[in-house]
């Protein structure tokens, strides 16, 4: 067995057993309910209102369901590997042959594992109370399957990419928080990109959070609430891009955390603790 496809599956197995160990964490699940829950309750108070014809709630759904594959991706992805930059976690992963690999692996699959979770909550409850949520069958439900996979894999290694360029943990949500806010305000995630001026809507289209809520609105939502450019969904255009994100993403990906993992040593990474212990955290 080659180096990389065994660092491949050792962090395939690491993040199952983080993963179960996650689901062990009442403080982790707690936060995802309570996100989960002020989702659920957005969309409770508009089931009974209607925009030309169409439940406000159902045109919402998928604008949440978008938003959550891409903070997980994005935002989750940095903070995590953030706080294993702090803890010296990537700096043992250097220290294997291929580990660098292997952790990344790890860090998306883990990534993947508790998003799904947080969909699964959201989605689950959201079949009773959003009409026609499940009109679009097995077909469109395995699209949905796809689109979640491909937006986490094309969201990941720029998150992981960010993560590796923070100095801590504590000033990792900044910088992941403010460009992610700034990518939902132009990606037309809930409402039309159409509304936004020309240009925004030329870099909007580049990133692939407009690509994966366009493509889940066109899996839940009828053509006539194609309120898009070109008047049209566009579900294929949305993989092919997502795909081009993934592969640019897990090319770089790589070779940045190994340039970031070159300079970190055991003395940096227990001054970064000591750091952590003297704010009191």
């Amino acid at each position: 067995m080659s180096p990389i496809l065994r660092s491949v599956l050792l962090g395939v197995e690491r993040s199952y057993i983080e993963f179960k160990q996650y689901l062990r964490s009442p403080q982790e699940i707690i936060w995802t309910l309570i996100m989960t829950v002020v989702f659920l309750g957005v969309i409770w108070l508009q089931r009974n209102k209607n925009v030309e014809g169409m439940s406000l709630a159902l045109l919402t759904l998928p604008s949440l369901l978008g938003m959550t594959i891409a903070n997980g991706g994005f935002a989750g992805t940095a903070g995590v590997i953030s706080y294993d930059r702090e803890d010296g976690t990537l700096l043992r992963a250097k220290a294997t042959p291929q580990g660098i690999v292997g952790y990344l692996v790890s860090r998306v699959m883990y990534i993947m594992y508790t998003t799904a979770v947080s969909l699964i909550i959201l989605f689950i409850p959201a079949v009773f109370i959003v009409d026609g949520l499940l009109d679009v069958g097995i077909s469109g439900l395995l699209l949905f399957l796809g689109l979640f996979l491909m937006g986490l894999a094309a969201t990941a290694p720029v998150g992981a990419v960010i993560g590796s360029l923070v100095k801590s943990s504590t000033s990792g949500f900044g910088l992941t928080f403010l460009p992610f806010a700034g990518l939902v305000a132009i990606s037309g995630i809930f409402y039309p990109i159409t509304a936004l001026a020309g240009w925004l809507q030329v870099i909007g289209q580049a990133f692939p959070l407009y690509w994966l809520g366009h493509g889940i609105r066109a899996i839940f939502l009828p053509d006539t609430a194609a309120a898009e450019i070109g008047g049209e969904w566009r579900i294929g255009m949305a993989f092919v891009v997502l795909a081009a994100w993934t592969a640019v993403g897990m090319a770089i990906a790589p070779r940045v955390l190994r340039r970031m993992a070159q300079g970190e040593s055991g003395s940096a990474v227990e001054a970064r603790k000591q750091r952590v212990m003297g704010r009191g955290y």
